[in-house]
């Protein structure tokens, strides 16, 4: 009873640092949320922050792997509504790449993320998207939907050109012009895998 009581307390410690964070992260970006005030804002120590996380930048990831985990919660809902599973494809990505729009998702994940965590395609939470995209395409494949192209290739292929298009949107000055310009440019692309008359 006492060792899942402690293992309740590590949690609360860790996801009320994970929200003042998050909150400190998206307000003022990483480089200006101090430590101390993180650790202030959720009403713990220093001390507490390393324990759980390591350091700042343990933390940074932590924020990232939640809003990540959201951000697939919201893809998969997309993709559940569509009409066809191509469709479902086609909103997925159109989602993921709109949600660059959102100031917490282009803060966090986008701006300060890789400048602090490095490329995001080498983030551990890709290799779960870049499966499950294979296997959407491999479904569109086996259903004739799709030529028959490597699925990986064409996985790792889009999943680079719409990580990319949410970077450019991240960053610039427009960022609704370029989020239109960059859906439609990749609808584009996509539809390129469709056998003829799909």
């Amino acid at each position: 009873m006492a060792a899942q009581r402690r293992a309740q307390m590590v949690e609360e410690t860790r996801a009320k640092l994970i929200k003042a964070a998050r909150t400190a992260f998206a307000d003022k970006g990483y480089a200006a949320a101090s430590m101390d005030d993180l650790t202030a804002a959720a009403g713990l120590t220093r001390g507490a922050l390393y324990h759980n996380f390591g350091d700042k930048k343990g933390l940074l990831q932590a924020v990232i792997d939640q809003i990540d985990t959201e951000m697939l919660a919201h893809l998969h809902s997309v993709h559940d509504q569509a009409q066809d599973p191509w469709q479902g494809f086609l909103d997925e990505y159109a989602a993921y790449i709109e949600m660059a729009l959102e100031p917490e998702i282009q803060r966090i994940m986008l701006l300060d993320g890789p400048s602090v965590l490095g490329d995001p395609s080498q983030w551990p939470n890709q290799s779960a998207c870049l499966q499950r995209t294979t296997t959407l395409i491999q479904a569109l494949i086996d259903a004739g939907t799709v030529k028959p192209v490597d699925a990986e290739a064409a996985a790792r292929l889009l999943n680079g050109t719409a990580l990319n298009a949410s970077l450019w949107i991240a960053a610039a000055d427009d960022p609704h012009a370029v989020f239109l310009r960059a859906v439609e440019a990749f609808r584009h692309l996509a539809t390129g895998l469709l056998r003829s008359g799909g």
